[in-house]
């Protein structure tokens, strides 16, 4: 089996956004206004759910592991501004902001994130059309990463020398 990409597309998260959205609609016409209250509780905490056991059932999804790898213990020339471009119900983009949060502790470079679910013009001005997006000096990587990944990518101010592999075959 191919392992499916270590990214979320935002057609993805928006149509689960959706979803929540025409489940309250019909609950309310069918059930009334408590039934739709309930399901607009109970829809996000799903997802929230999902986000926090996701790096321990992630293999079984067909993601793969989502494991780290220490950075090395090189620090970067001089502080830069790192970019992170994350939607809300994707549970890939919590890993990686964790993960750039000890780097920025540990090499005092800005970290911006900028949630773009609800920001479509922010998505065609940058192309994004998956999250989670690393931004470094204008180079962008997308997806899931190791810290190691990171910081070979802030360090050298290009893509990891040896990415976390897109497919496997």
């Amino acid at each position: 089996m191919r392992q499916k990409l270590q990214q979320c597309s935002m057609a993805a998260i928006y149509l689960n956004w959706a979803i929540v959205g025409a489940g309250a609609a019909l609950f309310l016409l069918r059930s009334g206004w408590p039934a739709a209250v309930a399901w607009t509780a109970v829809a996000p905490l799903s997802v929230w759910g999902y986000i926090r056991v996701f790096p321990r059932i992630s293999r079984h999804l067909g993601y793969g592991a989502v494991t780290d790898e220490p950075a090395r213990s090189v620090p970067p020339a001089a502080p830069r501004r790192v970019t992170l471009y994350t939607a809300l119900g994707c549970p890939f983009c919590p890993i990686l902001r964790d993960r750039l949060r000890l780097l920025s502790g540990e090499w005092g470079f800005e970290l911006e994130e900028i949630d773009v679910t609800a920001h479509p013009e922010l998505l065609r001005a940058k192309e994004i059309r998956a999250v989670p997006v690393v931004e470094v000096d204008g180079r962008t990587h997308v997806g899931f990463a190791t810290t190691r990944h990171l910081a070979d990518l802030i360090l050298a101010g290009r893509a990891p020398a040896d990415p976390v592999p897109a497919r496997v075959a």
